[in-house]
């Protein structure tokens, strides 16, 4: 059995690092799958990103239901994290975010294409979820288990699904990758955002988009921005000697 302290710590240093690089405000969450049980996620109870302490932290089944009868006010959109690691066992955490960078491609026809390389393992043009198809007028948020499961179709082997109008949901195969991928997204989107007013664009090679996604999700090279950006957050104190 793997001990959960380091991993529980870790995920409170995950939502320190979105707040502080400001891929989350006061909405947004990260979640990471249970090693021990695969069909139990871990996610802070409904608090903002930046202000998550251990004790936030709460356990819920796929289905979205707290486990031991913890009553706390969880997340509304718990559904999104529960959902994606239903529908595929190779995610372990999960990243849902209102990144304005990325928001004008989620209602325009520009795909958001992968233009520098630390974005490389976004992988190719992601997909655009728009809610209203299957469920018609909504709140755009995704309030129930058929809506996650609608989500979590779009994925398909990406780890990116844009949502029209509202913002993103990636995936990834560790806690340290959904961080990097969720850090990166929003400087990509801001970079094609800029390059595009100058009109040609040479985005990544599906060679080399391909590469990025093959890497180690847990190479020792990227332990170094893990760091970094958990001292610019304030938590370093809490990484593992």
């Amino acid at each position: 059995m793997a001990d959960l302290e380091p991993l529980l710590r870790d995920l409170v240093v995950a939502n320190r690092i979105l707040a502080n690089e400001n891929v989350v405000d006061a909405y947004g969450h990260v979640s990471i799958r249970n090693p021990n049980n695969p069909d139990h996620y871990f996610l802070s109870c409904s608090r903002s990103p930046e202000l998550v302490q251990r004790a936030d932290i709460m356990e819920f089944r796929l289905d979205g239901t707290p486990v031991d009868g913890d009553s706390r006010n969880p997340y509304l959109e718990r559904f999104i994290h529960g959902a994606a690691f239903e529908r595929n066992q190779d995610i372990q955490a999960v990243v849902h975010s209102h990144a304005e960078e990325v928001l004008p491609f989620t209602i325009s026809s520009q795909p958001l294409l992968p233009v520098i390389h630390s974005a490389g393992f976004m992988g190719p043009e992601p997909p655009v979820w728009d809610i209203a198809d299957k469920f018609g007028d909504t709140t755009l948020l995704v309030v129930n288990m058929d809506q996650g499961r609608d989500l979590a179709e779009a994925f398909s082997k990406r780890r990116i699904v844009l949502m029209r109008g509202h913002g993103f949901a990636a995936a990834g195969r560790s806690l340290s990758e959904v961080v990097r991928l969720s850090v990166m997204l929003p400087r990509n989107a801001k970079i094609l955002t800029a390059a595009l007013q100058f009109g040609g664009l040479k985005p990544l090679r599906p060679g080399e988009i391909a590469l990025r996604q093959d890497m180690n999700p847990e190479g020792k090279e990227f332990y170094r921005a893990w760091e970094y950006w958990a001292t610019r957050a304030g938590c370093a104190d809490m990484l593992d000697s």
